[in-house]
């Protein structure tokens, strides 16, 4: 494949030209080092290099003007806008920058396309007072302050532009209005010096007006890169401009037109592949790669063009290991750095002032990979002591001293991140800059693993000194929320710099870094309708048709540019695949690009389309299950010795594997932050209350006046239990607040329920309370003990039958403690957990000889307190209409501990694994 570059140096090789006392100017910088790559394929003798440079050099170096990041064009446009504006008027900094970027860009097209200022200004403001209230008699404030705006328009263009110029810098626009005042000079100034210009193809009005005029003087040549095909097409985009070019210069009514090619016309092949999501592309391309490097061997002229360049981290992380040289021409966005979700962190912290913080926030911001080894110091780690003390004592906000009081070596550290930024940007600016400081030195400590990171830090240390220059040059940052926006202006902008091989393997770019460069292989990404092309976008104060008027670019051009971009890859590769994404994303809608359609509706190539899917593997959804190993058995031995509770001994019923994860391998939930208080927390603050409560009054008989009492504790008794189970979490408001009242309802309504009782003449006597039991049982089948224990909420006496009592500040249901056939008990947890559970404990306290059979057994649910003591029944069949037997007998008691029994059997049998239970 012959490249247009070599194309070029050859045809002025064969036409005498001295390519040494050349200046070349091309679409962009990454184009120049390919020419440069090429000249000594042209060249056979040793020469100096001719200049080489791009548009946006030779404009500046023509206007003598500086170009500045955009960033700073805002400072510099606020300070006109504080001159211009009267104090009671002035926008805040923040506000000023949503519209002012958008001004600062139509500034830019005014001044590129050398429209008259004055009167497109004067234009805009006319239609805004036409359109809307020019025959309205009285004006509100509002409407005014909008006509004025528009108004001053101009003066704003006016002062800011005379105020860059006077600084000797600019924005493009600018830069670019100013390089067609001094071409005169230049050119009488330069009168030999031969510029080259070549792979142009959308000019606003200032380049073609250069260009055009050094062609009139004979000091220059350019080269276009158009394909017969678009040319002769007047419908086809890809040549709309050079067709403009090529029909209203005069230059070309009298010279040839170089070149008109017949590239695209030869054979290629194109396949078009539809993939769902944008990883699925990526991937894709990795495939891609794979296979063409196995049948070629090289990627030396093979290209990826994303047209998403949000693709670029996919896309690296699908490439084959085996591709060893590669060039990346795209920067790596510096806030898709893992730093900066530190920085967006520590700013969303400061942002409002507060002197506590939410504990997310802190363990976010602690836990973060550059900030976690800057909290181990002295062989402790004090980042694990922060989230397991904020975790332990259910801190929801805490404060700075508080954290200092936790890591008190590392105070330090708390100081730099959470040390009040008070709405000072010196300090903020300040504390980011040591925390950047502190994270370097520790990545020193181990410099040769460290280098990447070493570079982030190095970037985002230059980005805060560049805050620091602008807040102490500018002094227009006057509030944090002002400080973020900037800063991440800022890191929009930023990217980190690959380094490659630029001129060898393969090559991934966007699409603009492609201008002028061949290849024989490209791979396109995202061609869809939204992405290539952009489609509509109006970011832009000066409507449509005025646009059309002064021949300012709309979309359609915007749109017309990538057509040739596109195209243009097309024309001298011989391998091309085109992907696009099927599925309909956040911004698109899945549906392929026009140019897709173009292609096909062509007619000119063979298309191979084909709509891919990812190979997903189906797998089976299976049980877990955990073998009885030698040592496993050990395991459940010694846990049978320690002693099976009910709840544990439930817990295996509902599930075999759970009661294999919490009894055997001991895993535990993670105590998180309650922010809320949790069910089982109140369940434990009404069941301690209570506990407290009847302790005192074992043996006694309950009275009005006894429970009248424990009622004028309320308050205090439930205070104290939520203070020690909730630690440091606050009850004070919100939920929280109604959950504690809650918890006093519950037990004011239990008291109530016993006032109840007493006066309707049921005599109640207190037996245990919160009695602990440990029973050894018999089980022949077993040659080891076997223990159960538990602990009874309370036993009680009433009217002479002693009842077993477990309190649920749960709601429990008369049905859920009555049973018909046994062998339910141990296969229906949802059922008969209750019921197990309560029989268990009459078992338990039967075989101690704490209670003589017959006992009652039942619940007192705190969220059913209107059915009283719910009590356990033995029914003979299923129905309302069964009979019931409420007594729990000897008899009661042998059936039981079969199934008991059996069930310990199941749990200790080497021939029965742990098996999880569909849910």
């Amino acid at each position: 494949m012959t490249t247009f570059i070599h194309d070029v140096l050859k045809d002025l090789q064969d036409s005498k030209a001295n390519l040494s006392e050349l200046t070349f100017v091309l679409p962009s910088k990454r184009a120049g080092l390919f020419l440069k790559h090429e000249l000594p394929k042209v060249v056979k003798q040793t020469v100096f290099s001719p200049q080489i440079i791009s548009i946006e050099e030779f404009v500046e170096e023509l206007s003598q003007l500086k170009s500045v990041p955009n960033t700073e064009l805002l400072f510099e446009f606020y300070n006109s806008y504080i001159e211009l504006t009267k104090k009671e008027n002035l926008d805040t900094f923040e506000s000023f920058s949503k519209w002012a970027q958008i001004l600062l860009q139509d500034f830019n097209e005014i001044d590129r396309y050398l429209i008259p200022q004055e009167s497109i200004f004067n234009y805009l403001s006319a239609i805004q007072d036409l359109n809307h209230w020019s025959l309205e008699a009285h004006k509100t404030d509002f409407v005014k302050n909008y006509l004025a705006f528009w108004n001053k328009l101009y003066i704003y263009y006016k002062h800011f532009t005379e105020h860059l110029l006077n600084k000797k810098i600019g924005y493009q626009g600018l830069i670019y209005r100013e390089a067609v005042e001094n071409l005169e000079p230049y050119i009488q100034n330069n009168p030999k010096k031969q510029h080259v210009f070549l792979g142009f193809n959308a000019l606003n009005t200032s380049e073609e007006t250069i260009i055009q005029e050094l062609l009139k003087n004979g000091l220059a040549k350019i080269y276009w890169d158009i394909d017969k095909v678009f040319l002769d097409n007047k419908k086809h985009d890809a040549a709309l401009f050079t067709r403009q070019h090529k029909n209203n210069w005069n230059f070309f009514k009298t010279n040839p037109f170089n070149w008109i090619t017949t590239n695209y016309a030869t054979e290629k092949n194109i396949s078009v592949f539809g993939i769902p999501k944008n990883i699925g592309q990526a991937k894709y391309i990795g495939s891609l790669l794979n296979t063409i490097q196995k049948e070629n061997q090289s990627l030396q002229n093979t290209a990826v063009v994303l047209g998403d360049e949000n693709l670029l981290v996919p896309v690296l992380n699908s490439i084959p290991s085996s591709i060893n040289a590669l060039n990346i021409t795209m920067g790596f966005p510096l806030k898709s750095i893992p730093l900066s979700s530190l920085f967006e962190a520590l700013f969303r912290l400061h942002k409002t002032y507060s002197s506590s913080f939410y504990y997310k926030d802190v363990k976010n911001i602690i836990s973060h990979q550059f900030i976690r080894p800057i909290f181990y110091i002295e062989n402790i780690d004090y980042a694990s002591k922060l989230i397991e003390t904020i975790d332990s004592n259910n801190l929801v906000y805490l404060n700075r001293e508080r954290l200092k009081e936790i890591a008190t070596k590392a105070s330090h550290i708390v100081d730099l991140l959470f040390s009040s930024w008070d709405m000072s940007i010196e300090t903020a600016l300040s504390n980011c800059s040591k925390l950047i400081l502190a994270i370097k030195n520790y990545l020193d400590v181990e410099k040769a693993s460290n280098l990447l990171p070493l570079e982030y830090v190095f970037r985002f240390n230059e980005l805060f000194n560049e805050l620091t220059r602008l807040n102490s040059e500018y002094h227009h940052i006057k509030d944090i929320s002002t400080l973020h926006g900037v800063y991440k202006e800022l890191l929009s902008t930023e990217t980190l710099d690959f380094q490659g091989e630029p001129l060898q393997g393969l090559q991934i770019m966007g699409m603009l870094e492609s201008r002028v460069l061949d290849f024989d292989t490209v791979i396109i990404s995202s061609v869809n309708e939204g992405v290539l092309p952009s489609g509509k976008s109006n970011n832009s104060f000066i409507p449509f048709d005025v646009k059309i008027e002064n021949n300012l670019p709309t979309y359609k051009e915007k749109d017309a540019v990538y057509t040739y971009h596109f195209y243009r890859l097309l024309q001298r590769a011989k391998n091309v695949f085109i992907l696009y994404n099927t599925e309909a994303d956040v911004l698109t809608v899945g549906e392929k690009s026009r140019f897709i359609t173009q292609l096909e509706l062509e007619g000119i190539h063979h298309i191979n389309q084909q709509i891919l899917t990812p190979q997903v593997p189906i797998i089976e959804p299976t049980l877990n299950i955990v073998k009885k190993t030698k040592a496993l058995q050990k395991q459940i031995i010694q846990l049978a010795q320690d002693g099976f509770s009910p709840s544990s001994l439930t817990n295996y019923i509902r599930n075999p594997i759970d009661f294999y994860y919490q009894k055997i391998l001991k895993i535990k939930e993670h105590d998180d932050v309650e922010e809320t208080v949790a069910a089982n927390t109140l369940g434990t603050v009404v069941h301690n209350t209570l506990e407290d409560f009847y302790k005192p009054l074992l043996g006694m008989f309950l009275t009005v006046e006894i429970i009248k009492n424990l009622k004028s504790q309320i308050e205090e008794k439930v205070t104290f239990h939520f203070k020690n189970e909730y630690k440091e979490g606050d009850i004070t408001k919100g939920k929280n607040l109604i959950i504690f009242e809650i918890a006093k309802r519950y037990v004011s309504n239990f008291l109530d329920l016993e006032i109840k009782d007493i006066k309707a003449g049921n005599d109640i006597k207190i037996i245990a309370i919160e009695a602990d039991n440990t029973i050894s049982i018999n089980i022949p089948e077993l040659n080891f003990p076997v223990k159960i224990k538990g602990k009874v909420d309370r036993v009680d006496e009433c009217n002479g039958i002693t009842r077993i009592i477990d309190y649920k500040t749960g709601s429990v249901q008369q049905n859920q403690v009555e049973i018909v056939n046994w062998e339910d008990l141990t296969t229906d947890y949802k059922k008969y957990s209750k019921s197990f559970q309560v029989l268990t404990y009459a078992y338990m306290m039967q075989l101690s000889k704490e209670i003589m059979l017959p006992v009652e057994a039942g619940i007192i649910s705190f969220k059913n307190l209107s059915s009283g003591f719910l009590k356990f029944a033995k029914k003979d069949k299923a129905g309302s209409y069964a009979k019931k037997d409420t007594l729990i007998t000897q008899e009661i008691i042998d059936e039981f501990s079969v199934q008991l029994k059996n069930l310990i059997i199941e749990i200790c049998n080497p021939n029965i694994d742990f098996t999880e239970k569909e849910v």
